[in-house]
């Protein structure tokens, strides 16, 4: 396996280097009430390589103008960027046939807009979709869940846009790394502490996860939405920290007190992970360990070790 790229390991400001891809199409409505007219909607997905956070536009179309004019929404909020990737649409298939050209269309007039505000624009090869593997991930964490938690539900764009918001704050509350080894303190590391200095949090909401939508005013109905994205989302990333060690490594010798871990944990609200650190090791006869008791904000928990992931910089 070749060294990460220089953009990848250098200190730098969020976004200073970044990848973009587009997801979709989604429908949305242009209005209100029963007589309205249908639309395609895209997403606009940033993702930083520096510290991983993601940022989420969303686009009327595929013109030039109007992904410039993310660009721009992108920029203005997060600060410009120095140093830009994104693939040359060939990797998309099916309904997206759209977007297999959009970037090798407009590459040369989007290259010559961006050079002159001193944006460096690179492709990667076409047909190398491993290259650009950092934002493939991003697309699939958000795409693949938002298929299916919005399903044949249609919003406007004003709505839509805010369940992307909703949803790029999930995605940005990740646990990365622990942020100290003092074994008293179970905090740790995401995309949101290089943006805004701390944790993401949101305003407390009722779990409406067990209700039909009929029954839901349209706030109520946005709410279940992100938290149905939560639900499948968060158990989907856990689960990917999970290491198969049956033909590596013996478990045991990875699990060791003072070491900090994700339980998974069902029915935990959006923006909520369950951190905590390893107290004790239960090895059973063979040596093997199978079960450990962890230490939380909330209290002590004894869980298998199938129900806890490690941090992939501890793993290492």
């Amino acid at each position: 396996m070749g060294n990460l790229p220089k953009s990848r390991i250098t200190a730098s400001r969020p976004f200073s280097f970044c990848g973009v891809d587009y997801a979709g199409p989604f429908t949305i409505k242009d209005r209100n009430g029963r007589k309205f007219n249908t639309t395609k909607a895209y997403i606009s997905l940033f993702v930083c390589f520096a510290t991983k956070a993601v940022h989420l536009e969303i686009v009327s179309d595929l013109t030039t103008e109007c992904f410039l004019a993310a660009l721009h929404r992108f920029m203005t909020r997060r600060g410009k960027c120095t140093l830009m990737f994104s693939d040359q649409g060939t990797t998309f298939i099916g309904a997206n046939n759209e977007l297999k050209s959009f970037f090798q269309i407009n590459g040369d007039k989007l290259t010559n807009n961006l050079t002159n505000q001193g944006i460096q624009w690179n492709f990667i090869p076409p047909r190398a979709p491993h290259f650009g593997g950092l934002w493939e991930s991003a697309v699939k964490s958000a795409k693949y869940h938002i298929k299916r938690v919005v399903g044949n539900s249609i919003f406007n764009f004003e709505d839509f846009n805010t369940i992307l918001c909703q949803i790029e704050a999930c995605l940005n509350s990740r646990p990365l790394s622990s942020l100290s080894d003092d074994p008293d303190d179970p905090t740790c590391l995401t995309p949101a502490h290089f943006l805004i200095g701390e944790p993401v949090t949101t305003i407390p909401q009722t779990n409406v996860l067990g209700t039909y939508p009929s029954r839901l005013s349209k706030y109520q109905h946005r709410q279940q939405i992100v938290q149905h994205f939560w639900s499948r989302w968060s158990k989907e990333y856990v689960s990917q920290l999970q290491v198969r060690t049956k033909w590596r490594e013996q478990h045991n010798q990875i699990l060791k007190p003072g070491l900090l871990v994700i339980i998974k944990e069902d029915g935990l609200p959006p923006l909520k992970w369950r951190i905590g650190r390893i107290q004790h090791v239960h090895p059973g006869s063979d040596g093997v360990t199978r079960a450990v008791t962890i230490k939380t904000v909330n209290g002590t928990f004894k869980r298998p070790v199938t129900k806890i992931s490690v941090f992939p910089s501890n793993e290492d």
